[in-house]
């Protein structure tokens, strides 16, 4: 049984993630080996080679997340050479992928949705190869799974699911006036909309207890790591209009093909892994080896909150009343002869009690995420349950979905990999500024997730804009 920890430094996004390269304890595995055994699925290897001799830089970013890497691009396309260091031994923050026995395991269950409009304008969606899920759910609800379904795109499924206990009929009803309802405005007015938290957003809009709990806590729950629902009313909305103008997606690569395919857009030898940055005073960044390197034209910190601080010497909070440091979460990966259905589905979580919030069969979904005749199977948690030890968090998993998938289908999973990821995403409650600046002044920048939304949008979002303003400040 292998369990990773997974730290807090480099900056990614979660996924909206369904879903770091901090100072924090280091990964590892339960057996004793380190998590760094486990080497991404591929990356461009760097050295401290790379680095320049005199210590002189145009651009040096800290973090090669998704906002550092994104960051990287908007500046090599300018001109600009930038020097990104890396703390772990590979790119993409909590956005990667690692193999492990011929199996696809994304740190951390994430889903990519095609309907991002900075996605779309610096991603290649075709050689992502996306795959798509089902638009709609499973819900476990009283011993059996119920349908919810997109009502526009599976009309029939929408129809079939009126009648069921997951909500109204109403509720039913309401759910697609609200998709609709979403799409009308810009993105700037939606984000800038009155705030509330999502559940006094979901009860204003008069959708009742039952659907609440079965549906939107275990859905929601998913991609804000919080089934109490208290995230930003704005980001549910900007979430819903994701979800209807796109895709929910795995790239058939694993998630780390995102990050990967924004490396690859840079000069060789323009990032250097195993390169973690102490502190960043002005122009100058300090690394853990003494070695000292001045960017002519600025340093942008691409890392995650608590560690941004940390490397800047003060504080950066997202809000002062937000005290706690982020939302967590677990996922737990099996192997298995063969997926319960064939069906392309997330599973989730309807009744308010198990350690399970969601899982899924990412091998359903695109089948390259499990050797050819295998399937991998994946379960997320809201919290990263410390209270457990490894066996017994996957003992309580292990039994909570015999009761949904029979327990002579579970017997036959074996363990492949647990991932406990105690920052996934900030606080994201009300109050909210998902367009913070990126701009400290004296020479220094900031981006990622605390800058703007929690989501992979957001992080790519936040990495151009650090890019603009070094380049406005010229």
């Amino acid at each position: 049984m292998q369990t990773t920890q997974l730290p807090s430094r480099s900056s990614h996004l979660p996924t909206a993630k369904w879903g770091t390269a901090a100072r924090g304890p280091r990964p590892f595995c339960s057996g004793g080996a380190p998590a760094t055994s486990f080497r991404p699925r591929s990356h461009r290897p760097t050295t401290a080679s790379a680095l320049p001799a005199d210590g002189q830089a145009d651009v040096v970013i800290v973090g090669a997340g998704v906002a550092g890497l994104s960051c990287a691009v908007t500046l090599a396309q300018r001109g600009v050479k930038p020097i990104v260091l890396e703390a772990s031994d590979g790119v993409g923050g909590r956005v990667r992928t690692d193999v492990v026995d011929g199996f696809l395991l994304d740190r951390g269950f994430q889903i990519f949705l095609t309907g991002y409009p900075e996605a779309q304008s610096s991603l290649d969606y075709s050689a992502l190869q996306l795959r798509p899920f089902y638009a709609g759910a499973l819900v476990w609800q009283g011993g059996s799974f119920h349908r919810v379904a997109d009502p526009l795109r599976h009309p029939l499924d929408g129809l079939a699911s009126l009648t069921n206990p997951v909500g109204s009929p109403l509720d039913k009803v309401r759910v697609g006036l609200f998709r609709l309802k979403s799409l009308l405005g810009s993105l700037d007015e939606l984000l800038a909309r009155p705030e509330t938290t999502t559940a006094e957003r979901l009860k204003a809009e008069g959708f009742t207890d039952a659907i609440i709990l079965r549906f939107f806590r275990p859905f929601l729950g998913g991609i804000f790591f919080d089934r109490q629902l208290r995230t930003s009313s704005r980001l549910f909305e900007f979430v819903m209009r994701m979800l209807a103008t796109g895709s929910n997606c795995l790239p058939a690569g694993g998630i780390g093909a995102v990050a990967e395919q924004l490396a690859g857009k840079l000069p060789q030898g323009a990032i250097t892994l195993n390169a973690r940055a102490d502190a960043v005073r002005g122009r100058e960044v300090t690394l853990a080896d003494g070695t000292k390197l001045t960017a002519r034209r600025g340093v942008v910190v691409a890392v995650e909150g608590p560690e941004a601080g940390r490397i800047l010497g003060g504080a950066l909070q997202s809000s002062p009343s937000k005290p706690e440091p982020g939302v967590g979460t677990c996922c737990v990966y099996f192997r298995a002869p063969k997926p319960p259905s064939s069906e392309n589905i997330l599973y989730l979580n309807g009744e308010d009690d198990g350690i399970v919030n969601n899982c899924c069969f990412p091998s359903t979904v695109a089948p390259s995420y499990a050797p050819p005749g295998q399937a991998l199977v994946s379960v997320s948690t809201v919290g990263t349950h410390p209270e457990l030890s490894d066996e017994a968090l996957q003992e309580a998993v292990r039994q909570q979905l015999s009761r949904w998938f029979g327990a002579a289908e579970v017997a036959t999973w074996s363990h492949l990999r647990t991932y406990r990821i105690p920052f996934a995403q900030p606080n994201q409650a009300p109050p909210t500024n998902f367009s913070r600046p990126v701009s400290l002044g004296g020479g220094v920048f900031v981006c990622g997730d605390h800058r703007d939304s929690a989501t992979l949008e957001g992080a790519l979002r936040s990495g151009r804009r650090a890019a603009e303003a070094v380049l406005m400040k010229q």
